[in-house]
């Protein structure tokens, strides 16, 4: 399977992410913001950093790179779309998710390992990513409570596009295991067709064992096994 690694000016996670995207069993390549195209690809990862240095607010200004309005035609074609950290906000200022990243509550950068509920394990992202306990991942950011209204926030609920909450190492979610003050103790989302997710902790950072964790790696080879699913079938 073919994945295309997204680079902004400032992308500072796009390594960690082609890196584990080969440990996955993937091939992997760097694609410029400028590109007006994608090429032949399978999937595309919009990676963690600060891209454009966070300028007006984090993902503003790369919503606006030529690549973006790439991907946004691929995910409109069913292609599959992962944002990390970073990426996630840039989904969302894309329109590609709904909601919104803000400031966390504490208004201050949060580095540290955190425990996800995996919500909806029947989605390409999720469906490799272990039943019997919650995944260990990282956390980099300053901006990463997710906000939404109240009619959003129900919609997202109803249709199970709640992909991963925030919780504690027994898998219970609570506030003391929110991070950032996240609404719903919300860590990533799925779009309404389920092939764009946006993910705030970082599974490219969790890929192997020297990290700590290799429930992030899982992420990426549950979307290897859909893309091979989809191929046989298709």
């Amino acid at each position: 399977m073919r994945f295309a690694i997204l680079q902004f000016p400032a992308s500072n996670c796009d390594q960690d992410c082609l890196h584990a995207a080969r440990l996955s069993g993937a091939t992997a390549r760097f694609v410029w913001h400028k590109e007006p195209s994608l090429g032949d690809v399978d999937a595309v990862i919009v990676p963690g950093g600060f891209s454009y240095g966070d300028y007006l607010r984090c993902g503003a200004i790369a919503r606006f790179s030529p690549v973006m309005q790439a991907v946004k035609r691929f995910a409109d074609n069913g292609g599959m779309v992962l944002g990390i950290c970073n990426g996630f906000q840039i989904l969302c200022e894309a329109g590609m998710l709904p909601g919104a990243l803000i400031r966390n509550r504490d208004l201050t950068f949060h580095c540290e390992q955190v425990f996800l509920k995996t919500v909806n394990a029947a989605t390409s992202f999720t469906s490799d990513l272990p039943n019997n306990r919650p995944s260990m991942m990282p956390i980099a950011h300053g901006e990463g409570c997710y906000f939404a209204d109240a009619e959003t926030l129900v919609e997202l609920q109803a249709r199970g596009q709640i992909l991963w909450q925030y919780c504690d190492a027994l898998g219970s979610v609570n506030e003391a295991a929110n991070p950032n003050g996240s609404l719903l103790n919300i860590a990533g989302i799925a779009n309404s067709q389920f092939n764009v997710a946006g993910l705030m902790p970082h599974p490219d950072r969790a890929a192997e064992t020297v990290l700590g964790s290799e429930d992030g790696r899982r992420v990426f080879e549950g979307m290897i096994a859909s893309l091979k699913r989809n191929r046989k079938a298709a």
